[in-house]
């Protein structure tokens, strides 16, 4: 993961171009816009990722989210839902091949008719929703597919990607921001090569991330000037984006730090998984690592504990505090980490988040990551109407 930007310059950049939602913030949640507040101005959502339109093929998706599921989620006392999409999903297209840019516009009514039904149910039980485009036209996080094109730099991939916003702001004009907002496109990096999920990434350069989040921005407010916009942190999430801070959208950081915790053994985000020594929190570890010339072994050690978390956040913080409203869009633990360490640590990311006003969303409901059907080897669920309910973890949510 990429080491968060030094707060000095952050402070520099942010100072002259403003506060950034505050002002926003202020009109559409009645809260105080002022610079150097330590109040968010986004509410502090508190709820799940649903990944019901996750996949690109509606043929191949999970089993769906249910009004249980999201009447559950609301008796908790959890009031946020992000739907991560992949556009691919709601396309009317012949799946066997690639996207192309002529195919990137068929929108398929039926599909978006199915988003609809989701969102509406999530309103009925007074869930906020964020639709978030994680496979977008021109970019993904993920890798493994044919995008035609690259939403960073080529202008066409850009009219898509606007079309595409331009779309569910027109269908979504009269909803309140209060109840529904839009995360642009998920965890942004430049990726060397789309179908390697192991290739290199770096930062989306400044400039190209304002030019591609303004004018979504642009075609999403000609349908709704209110309608509340987030944007993900460059580097995968992990990093503000100075560029954005006047342009009246919130950003999104995550809750994956470090990897070796909350992504251990997971083989998407790790070449070698079986060299990974077994994170402690707190707690040191060492990664035995092989010089690929030489063969020579070298050992790194790696202290692992609050003070991390908090050095990673502070980037965050001041964003806050500049007016910007910050959300943790992502968070959790891939199933292979002890379940004790995933607990002691999420405490630390739930408690430095919270202490700042920033609500969270966990990765996921119900899955490897969620509080349902996890699929831990060391939890003994709760029977919960025919789910495996891990209920440390749900009520470690619930304080928080």
């Amino acid at each position: 993961m990429s080491n968060p930007i030094n707060r000095r310059q952050f402070l520099q950049s942010t100072t002259a171009a403003g506060i950034g939602l505050g002002v926003a913030g202020a009109a559409l949640f009645g809260r105080p816009a002022t610079t150097g507040s330590t109040r968010n101005a986004l509410p502090r959502w508190r709820g799940f990722n649903l990944l019901d339109f996750f996949g690109p093929d509606p043929q191949q998706s999970r089993p769906g989210t249910t009004e249980d599921h999201l009447r559950w989620i609301a008796d908790w006392g959890f009031d946020f839902v992000r739907l991560p999409m992949a556009y691919p999903y709601y396309l009317d297209i012949d799946r066997s091949k690639p996207v192309t840019p002529r195919s990137v516009r068929r929108i398929d009514p039926r599909r978006v008719d199915e988003v609809d039904r989701l969102v509406s149910l999530a309103h009925k039980h007074g869930l906020h929703v964020s639709l978030n485009l994680h496979r977008a036209p021109g970019y993904c996080v993920n890798a493994g597919f044919h995008e035609p094109f690259n939403l960073w730099r080529d202008p066409e991939a850009l009219d898509a990607f606007c079309f595409h916003w331009s779309m569910w702001a027109q269908r979504y004009a009269q909803v309140s921001p209060e109840r529904l907002s839009f995360d642009l496109v998920n965890e942004p990096s430049m990726r060397e090569d789309m179908n390697d999920q192991h290739s290199r990434r770096s930062s989306v350069p400044g400039a190209a991330y304002r030019r591609v989040a303004q004018a979504a921005a642009a075609a999403i407010r000609a349908a709704n000037p209110a309608r509340l916009i987030i944007a993900d942190g460059n580097d995968t999430g992990t990093t503000v984006i100075p560029e954005l801070a006047d342009l009246g959208i919130a950003q999104s950081c995550r809750g994956y730090h470090p990897g070796i915790v909350s992504h251990y053994r997971a083989p998407w985000a790790f070449k070698d998984t079986a060299s990974l020594p077994e994170p402690r929190w707190p707690g040191t570890v060492e990664y035995h690592e092989a010089d690929p010339v030489t063969g020579k072994t070298t050992v790194r050690t790696e202290k692992l504990g609050r003070e991390m978390l908090e050095e990673a956040y502070r980037p965050w913080i001041a964003l806050k505090e500049q007016g910007v409203g910050v959300h943790c869009g992502e968070c959790g633990c891939w199933n292979q980490t002890p379940h004790t360490v995933f607990l002691a640590w999420f405490g630390d990311v739930l408690d430095i988040l919270t202490a700042q006003g920033i609500g969270y969303a966990l990765w996921e409901f119900a899955g490897d990551f969620g509080i349902l059907n996890s699929g831990r080897a060391d939890v003994a669920y709760e029977d919960w109407h025919g789910h495996k309910l891990d209920r440390q973890l749900l009520e470690l949510l619930k304080k928080y």
